[in-house]
């Protein structure tokens, strides 16, 4: 079992950076860990995924070329910096702890991760 703790929210205007950070209570190294983000009356959406190495990314496509999930498995910590971030990219963002099963190394469903933050709110101002 491993407990996350989110890191690095607030308020930021548009077109402005965030960095948020996911610590993890113990080694993270044996976990896919991902990124999701849920806004007000909406449902928890995925936003990013990284692979247990780091060597594999995926991103939703309203990220895409603006969000970087990295990782520091000696620090078990997974990162998510936030670039050109829109008032739509506000919402409370929670990072997961996924054990792989089966063919694929990921998922963008978020019932299938195992631990999850408290999550850190992340408000963008137009």
């Amino acid at each position: 079992q491993v407990q996350l703790v989110e890191s690095g929210g607030g308020l930021v205007q548009a077109g402005g950076s965030l960095r948020l950070s996911c610590a993890g209570s113990r080694r993270t190294d044996s976990y896919t860990m991902g990124w999701f983000r849920q806004a007000p009356g909406k449902e928890r959406n995925f936003v990013a995924v990284i692979s247990r190495s780091g060597g594999s990314t995926v991103y939703a496509d309203s990220v895409k070329g603006r969000f970087t999930i990295s990782r520091d498995n000696a620090k078990n910590t997974v990162y998510l910096q936030m670039n050109s971030l829109k008032p739509e990219d506000t919402a409370v963002y929670y990072c997961a702890a996924d054990i792989p099963y089966g063919t694929s190394w990921y998922s963008r469903d978020s019932r299938e991760y195992d631990y999850w933050g408290q999550g850190t709110q992340v408000t963008v101002s137009s």
